[in-house]
């Protein structure tokens, strides 16, 4: 296994969520969300940890965190937009790698974070990501986990809710049960970027496709940028978006994991 780059961890973290208001804040087992995000991007050997906020309450929850905190706009359209603003702050040189670790991942592993930020460093293209094999037919169905298929050298030929690739003839008899020899991908939502290509994200119009299926991803493709795939060293525990969501997490605390 190639050395891990040096790397920079942004974490986007918006306060309005539609569906857990307050998301950053939300405790699980009596610490923020926010802060155990912080916490796992910390103990992943980043450079450098930036939190960018929207509200100055998320602020004040990350104070001795060991994080820098970064006020941006409540009106951004993705988190990689808000990380674009927080780039813009910060000063980074332009070839530096910045992993974008979702705020509502308090169970990130650090091989993960590593990881994509080990397979940026590896292409030449300015973005990379990670996937997981999908072995159940009812996630390859469900329209909450995102799949991804890829090309011959590894990068990401396109992104969706829907089941992808379709096996045509096996499902058109059973779709009970995967067929096998198919590489059915989940995506994971952790990202790597080069700094300045956040700044050219920022200025990419929003697409017809990433807007239909909601994944801001689809963005950066369609705009003709190659996004750099990889399989997740370890599995990633789902994120925090429901109020059962979290219930769950607390559970999986309970359990030691």
């Amino acid at each position: 296994m190639s050395s891990i780059p040096p790397f920079i961890v942004a974490i986007p973290a918006r306060y309005g969520s539609t569906r857990l208001p307050g998301k950053p804040l939300r405790e699980i087992d009596g610490v923020p969300m926010v802060v155990r995000v912080a916490q796992r991007a910390l103990q992943a050997g980043a450079l450098q940890v930036v939190v960018a906020v929207d509200d100055v309450r998320v602020a004040d929850a990350l104070q001795g965190q060991g994080v820098d905190v970064r006020m941006t706009r409540a009106d951004h359209a993705s988190g990689s937009d808000r990380l674009a603003e927080c780039a813009a702050s910060c000063g980074w040189a332009d070839d530096a790698i910045v992993v974008n670790l979702q705020g509502d991942e308090p169970f990130a592993p650090a091989a993960g974070i590593q990881e994509v930020a080990r397979a940026l460093a590896a292409d030449d293209a300015p973005m990379a990501t990670l996937a997981a094999p999908i072995t159940d037919a009812h996630e390859l169905f469900d329209p909450n986990a995102v799949k991804l298929v890829r090309d011959a050298r590894g990068r990401a030929l396109y992104f969706s809710r829907a089941p992808l690739p379709w096996a045509r003839d096996a499902f058109a008899s059973n779709r009970d049960v995967l067929p096998a020899g198919m590489p059915f991908l989940r995506h994971i939502g952790v990202y790597a970027y080069r700094a300045g290509f956040l700044a050219q994200y920022a200025q990419l119009s929003r697409t017809a496709l990433e807007q239909a299926e909601s994944l801001e991803q689809l963005r950066v493709l369609e705009h003709g940028y190659p996004i750099a795939v990889r399989l997740t060293p370890e599995p990633f525990p789902a994120g925090i978006d429901t109020e059962s969501d979290l219930q769950r997490a607390e559970r999986w605390l309970r359990e030691g994991r």
